[in-house]
């Protein structure tokens, strides 16, 4: 069983994102231990790129600041290495394809499962881009699955992922949102329809509240613009703190469901 898939046993996941090397290589090691500490259950790591597809302006120009200071994928290779030596809090990899294809797709998913990276998630890469001649590595494979995506996508997403299905909230980019779709339900019962693997639910959750309103109908939550607009904006101590707060409303969505029943 993968380190992913384990945590999703274990509770409600809260899922934080944060772009390696936003502000330094050593302060994204160090927020790592924090968001661990602070009640994250799965750290998803943004690789830099010039142009991320599906990123609003908090996070690109957070991979803007990295990519000035020279944050490569190799780097960020060596970054995973060094945090798996302290902690086993599984770590995604979220990246642009055309960087996996520049480093060479099979050495890629070696060197992945060399360093201790749980997982993968390639935005711009839909699986019907792909095809079942992955390479063989225990690495788990993420899909994102959107409130547009038909029965036909759903159902090749959820045969192709492992480790958890990305339910993207709401349609657009990443962002601050006031308020969930209100078919949240309604989505995750039709990916339920075609696989067992948890669902964790992503863009636009920025608040304990909107925590366990995701965490209510779905198995976990993503958390990124919000911790990433702390950091651009210099209130990068201030991480901990918020995240233990979407902990508290993860938690929160248990005893209420119980409640509701």
């Amino acid at each position: 069983m993968s380190g992913i898939s384990k945590a999703f046993q274990r509770r409600k996941t809260l899922v934080t994102f944060i772009t390696a090397g936003d502000p330094s290589v050593a302060a994204t090691e160090k927020l790592i231990y924090q968001l661990e500490q602070a009640g994250a259950d799965i750290i998803e790591l943004g690789i830099p790129f010039s142009d991320p597809l599906a990123d609003g302006p908090v996070i690109q120009a957070s991979h803007q600041r990295a990519l000035k200071k020279n944050v490569a994928l190799a780097e960020v290779f060596k970054l995973a290495s060094r945090v798996r030596k302290k902690t086993d809090i599984p770590i995604c990899f979220m990246l642009s394809y055309n960087l996996v294809v520049q480093y060479g797709e099979e050495k890629f998913y070696d060197e992945c499962a060399r360093v201790g990276v749980d997982g993968v998630i390639v935005p711009d890469l839909p699986p019907e881009e792909t095809t079942d001649k992955r390479p063989q590595t225990k690495v788990d494979t993420i899909y994102l699955i959107a409130p547009t995506s038909t029965d036909q996508r759903i159902k090749l997403a959820a045969e192709r992922s492992s480790g958890f299905i990305y339910l993207i909230s709401v349609a657009g980019i990443t962002g601050k949102r006031q308020k969930l779709s209100e078919n949240l339900a309604e989505l995750v019962a039709k990916i339920r329809k075609y696989s067992k693997l948890p669902i964790a639910v992503g863009f636009g959750i920025s608040t304990p509240a909107q925590a366990a309103e995701a965490a209510r109908v779905a198995d976990g939550v993503i958390v990124g613009s919000a911790i990433v607009d702390l950091i651009g904006r210099g209130k990068i101590k201030s991480v901990p703190k918020f995240v233990s707060s979407l902990r508290r409303g993860v938690d929160a969505s248990t005893s209420l469901s119980i409640n509701a029943r």
